[in-house]
């Protein structure tokens, strides 16, 4: 029987497009396998947002290339292939870097991952073209995997930030028509999930034809995903602040179904350095817009993204980051020193910022970030949340699930609850996760 190992790095986008890609290769008789020494097929799909991690890919092929030699040895064949971004950006510069690598594929094509699959075997494949079908209808039947699923609804930028390589490697804006996300929708809610994270590079920038041709906006797709009988929850990422618009704010009050859980990128808190990334918007305009969402829905629970280190960033810049942090107050966040990207305009500029620089700044701000959200997890204690129940826990008899604000939670249960959502009480507040009772038992109790 013949067998695929699919890895993939970065982004909840890659994540979809691995379980996609494990779908194309399930459909041609492959089954799905943890141990990489056993696949006839490895696939490496990858990331291309910081150096490190298309440094990584480089490293894992390095070992792939000798495990491809010790099963050829023993009459098995093995093909590798790169898929994702660093696959779009570098073409077939990884196969020049490493030989043993047999299809590139990037993220719009990899519905051909059959047939480029079988002419790899005449000789090496490159594929990154931007094809002009739409790549979703040509891949089979989703399969489900939990409680909880990504469905991908938007791809592309158009938003050309100064450090990003995604409108590069992901083309401009595109999005699904409304039938095409409902059908998955409602595919996926038969299959068990519960809850739906709606995904895209820049997912409030939506605009799929409506069932009368006219574009839908983000929160009309919302509304309309919430009406699927079984789907208890909604999610989406990633934002861009200048597409948030009004009916969005409105959705986070009107919508049931919408968890109140925002992840937003800020990036700085430095107009200078906003201007200079080409965001577009300045720290007000962020903050105004968070003020909006609180007086939607007050109980949200917000998250953002900051680099550190973008080339010119002063003290004083980075002072501005810290005082918005302070200012607005975050449950989660994502941090990072600046990598330049080749091609991005930031790449090229002659005023970067020593590493030993960087280093002591993202300190500074992950030590206040995680501060936040300690007090964020800690004043979770005492109180109760629906929990949706996603899988079995570390231990023997507990289970795991996520509160309405993305906080993991373990409690013990019945594995029966999986799939289900319970009002949890919590009792402690760990480093990562929350711990807790169920509610019926703590009332008892």
């Amino acid at each position: 029987m013949k067998k695929a190992f699919v890895k993939s790095y970065g982004c909840q986008m890659n994540a979809y497009d691995a379980a996609r890609m494990a779908d194309v290769l399930g459909a041609e008789g492959f089954t799905p396998t943890d141990s990489v020494e056993e696949a006839d097929v490895v696939v490496l799909n990858t990331c291309h947002i910081r150096e490190k991690a298309a440094e990584k890919v480089y490293s894992e092929l390095g070992r792939l290339r000798v495990l491809k030699g010790e099963r050829e040895a023993r009459g098995l064949d093995t093909r590798i292939v790169v898929a994702g971004c660093v696959a779009q950006a570098e073409g077939a510069e990884i196969q020049a870097r490493q030989p043993a690598v047999d299809v590139v594929v990037g993220p719009q094509s990899y519905h051909r991952l059959p047939d480029l699959l079988a002419r790899s075997r005449e000789r090496r494949v490159v594929d990154t073209e931007f094809p002009v079908e739409d790549k979703f209808t040509h891949l089979p039947r989703r399969r489900t995997s939990g409680p909880t699923a990504f469905l991908t609804v938007q791809e592309g930028c158009d938003k050309f930030c100064a450090f990003c390589v995604v409108p590069y490697t992901r083309g401009a804006e595109v999005s699904r028509p409304v039938s095409a996300v409902l059908a998955e929708a409602e595919k996926l809610v038969q299959g068990g999930a519960r809850e739906l994270t709606l995904i895209g590079q820049n997912v409030n920038g939506y605009h799929g034809l409506g069932p009368d041709g006219a574009p839908v906006g983000l929160a009309d797709l919302i509304r309309a995903v919430a009406k699927i009988p079984g789907l208890a929850r909604i999610r989406y990422t990633t934002s861009h602040p200048n597409d948030f618009d009004d009916a969005l704010v409105r959705a986070h009050a009107e919508v049931p179904a919408l968890m109140p859980y925002l992840h937003l990128p800020v990036q700085s808190g430095s107009d200078r350095i906003l201007a200079a990334m080409n965001r577009k918007h300045t720290r007000d305009v962020y903050r105004s817009l968070i003020d909006r969402v609180r007086a939607a829905r007050p109980d949200v629970a917000l998250s953002s993204d900051f680099i550190v280190g973008f080339p010119g960033e002063t003290d004083a810049d980075f002072a501005d980051t810290l005082n918005l942090v302070r200012e607005i107050g975050f449950e989660s966040a994502f941090s990072f020193k600046y990598s330049p990207r080749p091609g991005t305009p930031a790449a090229e500029r002659a005023d970067m910022v020593p590493d030993s620089v960087m280093a002591e700044r993202l300190a500074e701000l992950q030590a206040l970030l995680d501060e936040q959200r300690y007090a964020y997890q800690r004043a979770a204690v005492g109180q109760v949340f629906d929990v949706l129940v996603e899988k079995a826990g570390r231990h023997p008899g507990q289970v795991a699930g996520k509160t309405p604000h993305l906080l993991a939670v373990q409690f013990d249960a019945p594995p029966h609850h999986i799939g289900s959502v319970v009002p949890v009480r919590i009792v402690r507040a760990g480093t990562n996760s929350l711990f807790g009772q169920l509610a019926s038992e703590a009332v008892a109790a």
